[in-house]
């Protein structure tokens, strides 16, 4: 342990107090004479993160842009992993992110330069991150094209051999093929319908290699919000099949962004039941010798599947802005799928019977049984119309009803925060009028410390802010973002809000300016971000990156906020202004509000960086809208 701690720490002395030396002496001379600048905004959050750590508390650590929060939570993680011989977790917002911390240009990297540490850092995705042989093998027969084709060819050679893997390499990354857009990747990887358990190919898949990598790593382990949840709430069941969890134990978790952790603790409770799912699952249990009794029972099931979610999609309504699509329990609906919810059960008391005659394997069994309860479980949370939010999605031919819980308080007190450990959370909006209970209250946090310090830029000097109107004309606006761009060359991140916006803008924007401009799902999202940061004059368009985005220097100049990020009004947010007394005011204002802060945040890095903020309103606009998003602005808004 000695030799990984940059620090000598005699067996008389604290491993807290020699740490809190050496961050000393990096903040104000080592740093700083390697170029960093010196911030006391940073230095008081360095030695906030000291008590949470020493006590292994919670701590909610709000920082302003600028305040360098990366790099403090950073250096504390490392070490404390190094002390205790575990890796701490980094839990981003998302999967668009996590890239962001390791790239070349990023805060890791700085730190392995400046301080000559080789740090063990590894990145664990989400399962839809990596490629699956088994849809390759389809869509290569099915669809063939250049692109399926080119990586089937470059798959490693033990892929495809039948002896014992003496050597191995990791492969199947989103990472790997850059510039596959998303729409081509989401037909060859992995997704809810694969049966990795019984799948021949899963000692050679890309995934479980990647998987065992990561498992190992020394220093920090980076993951998204919703991977670190799917790994709390997959665990205890995983750990019954024998299989190790997602995550292995780590000294500390942080979560970046940690305002959004709520909604990725809601997903992962959530249920999600797809038609497929239940088809593919009957149609291999028919392939087994099982009495004509169960046989007619699983066609009468697959008809009545067919049925139910025809139904739901009958009475179904598409959000605006999202894919999540609002159920109206209709009487057929509910006869429908209790239709279903009886034959399924009537299934599992077949497969009793089954199981004795030992025509099926056992562990194909086990498999369906387990994928049974499930379904029959979320259908009857539906039926009963539990106090939860549901939606129907349809993406080409799967259709999937979701089931969420609107509360995660208590699973998350009694599975997460009862642990004796340091959990961070790190972002520059965490509070709401300075304090932290809202926050704390609804991840079920009862004790926690906290503090907040502002951003150390001087908004007014390097900051323009612009706040155009426009008579509802989406030709308008993208006629004066290209003026914007023209004017700045390049330089731009174009913040949308939803699919219809990112279409509207890649249908005039291409070929309009004589500079690159990227849309995001074109290409892997990292491999277009270190584009345009590597390239001075080039547009990205997004709609994922209000939050985490670090793009210092020349190569970033000019915000367009295509429009206000209002909240959509799918079923997730309708079921948040149902329960509150003034909707607007407590759900869709804040969440605007909040994300309009991250979005001016993505413009101005560094001491020295400059630029303006562009953000297009709605001509007629209320006054009393209007003056409290001037009052969230950083620096005073010029006319246009």
């Amino acid at each position: 342990m000695q030799d990984r701690i940059p620090f000598e720490v005699s067996k008389t002395e604290s491993f807290y107090d020699k740490l809190s030396e050496w961050i000393g002496d990096l903040f104000y001379d080592i740093l700083p004479e390697a170029g960093f600048e010196l911030r006391d905004e940073q230095i008081f959050m360095a030695f906030q993160l000291e008590k949470a750590f020493k006590d292994k508390k919670i701590m909610f650590a709000e920082a302003g842009v600028g305040t360098g929060k990366t790099i403090v939570y950073l250096l504390y993680a490392i070490m404390y992993a190094r002390y205790t011989n575990r890796p701490a977790i980094i839990a981003c917002a998302d999967e668009t992110l996590i890239e962001q911390l390791v790239k070349k240009e990023g805060d890791i990297a700085k730190l392995e330069k400046v301080l000559g540490l080789n740090m063990d850092v590894r990145l664990a995705k989400s399962r839809d991150q990596y490629l699956c042989l088994k849809k390759l093998d389809y869509v290569r027969h099915e669809d063939f094209n250049d692109d399926i084709a080119g990586i089937y060819e470059e798959l490693p050679d033990f892929v495809h051999s039948d002896g014992s893997m003496q050597r191995f390499e990791r492969y199947g990354d989103r990472r790997d093929y850059p510039t596959l857009s998303d729409d081509t990747w989401g037909k060859i990887n992995w997704d809810m319908v694969q049966d990795c358990f019984s799948c021949e190919k899963r000692h050679r898949c890309g995934l479980t290699l990647n998987r065992d990598f990561y498992r190992h790593a020394k220093d920090l382990i980076i993951c998204s919000h919703d991977f670190y949840m799917e790994h709390v709430w997959t665990k205890e069941s995983r750990k019954r099949e024998g299989q190790l969890p997602l995550l292995p134990d780590h000294s500390s978790v942080v979560f970046d962004e940690g305002h959004l952790l709520e909604y990725a603790a809601q997903k992962a409770l959530s249920y999600r039941f797809t038609d497929s799912t239940l088809e593919t699952l009957l149609t291999r249990l028919m392939e087994n010798e099982v009495r004509e009794k169960t046989l007619y029972t699983i066609e009468e099931a697959l008809l009545d599947n067919d049925k139910f979610f025809s139904a739901i999609s009958q009475y179904s309504v598409p959000s605006e802005g999202s894919e999540k699509q609002m159920i109206t329990m209709n009487p057929s609906l509910i006869r429908y799928g209790t239709t279903l919810l009886n034959r399924l059960q009537a299934i599992e008391e077949e497969l009793v019977f089954e199981s004795e005659m030992y025509v099926i394997n056992e562990y194909d069994l086990k498999i369906v049984e387990e994928y049974l309860e499930q379904i029959t479980y979320s259908l009857s949370l539906f039926l009963k119309e539990m106090n939860g939010i549901t939606w129907f999605e349809e993406k080409g031919y799967e259709r999937t009803l979701v089931i969420m819980p609107k509360m995660v308080e208590e699973v998350m007190r009694d599975e997460v925060f009862v642990q004796k450990k340091p959990f961070i959370f790190s972002s520059a909006t965490l509070s709401n009028q300075k304090k932290f209970d809202y926050i704390a209250n609804s991840l079920g946090i009862k004790e926690y410390l906290s503090f907040s310090v502002d951003s150390p830029f001087d908004y007014q000097e390097k900051m323009e802010v612009y706040m155009p109107k426009f008579n509802n004309s989406m030709e308008a606006k993208i006629d004066y973002c290209i003026n914007k761009i023209v004017q700045s060359e390049g330089r731009a991140l174009i913040l949308l809000n939803n699919q219809n916006e990112l279409k509207s803008l890649k249908q005039r924007l291409s070929g309009s300016v004589p500079y690159p401009v990227y849309f995001e799902g074109d290409e892997e999202i990292s491999t277009l971000v270190s584009k345009f940061q590597n390239e001075e004059h080039a547009i990205l368009c997004t709609i994922h990156l209000w939050e985490g985005l670090d793009i210092p220097g020349r190569s970033l100049e000019n915000v367009l906020i295509f429009s206000l990020p209002f909240p959509p009004n799918d079923p997730v947010f309708t079921a948040k202004r149902n329960g509150v007394a003034n909707p607007f005011e407590e759900v869709d204002l804040p969440y605007m509000l909040l994300r309009l802060r991250q979005g001016i945040g993505r413009l101005i890095r560094s001491e020295n960086d400059r630029g303006s903020v562009h953000i297009m309103l709605d001509e007629d606009i209320d006054s009393a809208l209007l003056q409290k998003i001037k009052d969230v602005l950083p620096t005073e808004a010029l006319e246009v």
